[in-house]
């Protein structure tokens, strides 16, 4: 089902999409995924009841413990990302990730094994982060002006005129991110 507008967000930069139900007089439709196609939000499912066609104006409610439990997932792999570079190097750079509301997944790019210090240095700075309970922003800014940020732009991507720049804990992570996330690192 394709909305003209929508609270769903779509699967994007390895972050899944929502789940939710549209409701209806007399009908109800489960979404089971979000994705993008085009412009345009995909909204997944299955009827449940009732019967859909076009210019039907339904109520449109995600489920929100789902993506809650997926925000701060996501809000983690920035918190990760910017330990593995303080410990690691700046050489380091995500190469892909996968959050749900149960997990993440966090590839990256990097010469040797990581040590088990490291492991333990990297774990301390994200829990010190959690600990420290700093305001997440966002931002919406021109491309120059984040460069000048120094917000991080993954994987060659072709981004817009304006962009969201995402920072947690001060400077200590600053990234281009267009996902869900949590207001505050604890």
């Amino acid at each position: 089902i394709v909305l003209d507008r929508t609270p769903f967000y779509a699967e994007s930069g390895g972050q899944v999409g929502d789940t939710g139900l549209l409701t209806w007089s007399g009908g109800r439709f489960q979404v089971n995924d979000t994705r993008k196609e085009g412009n345009n939000h995909l909204h997944i499912g299955t009827v449940i009841e009732g019967e859909l066609f076009p210019g039907l104006e339904v109520d449109a409610r995600i489920d929100h413990e789902r993506r809650e439990r997926t925000r701060r997932n996501h809000s983690a792999t920035h918190l990760l990302h910017a330990a593995l570079r303080q410990v690691l190097g700046e050489h380091v750079s995500q190469k892909g990730s996968l959050v749900d509301s149960q997990r993440l997944r966090f590839d990256f790019s990097h010469f040797e094994a990581v040590t088990k210090q490291q492991l333990a240095e990297i774990e301390g700075l994200v829990n010190q982060q959690i600990r420290l309970n700093t305001e997440v922003k966002t931002e919406v800014m021109d491309m120059e002006s984040a460069g000048k940020r120094g917000a991080m732009m993954l994987f060659g991507e072709k981004y817009g005129d304006s962009v969201r720049v995402l920072s947690m804990g001060g400077d200590f992570s600053i990234e281009l991110c267009g996902g869900t996330h949590v207001q505050r690192s604890g």
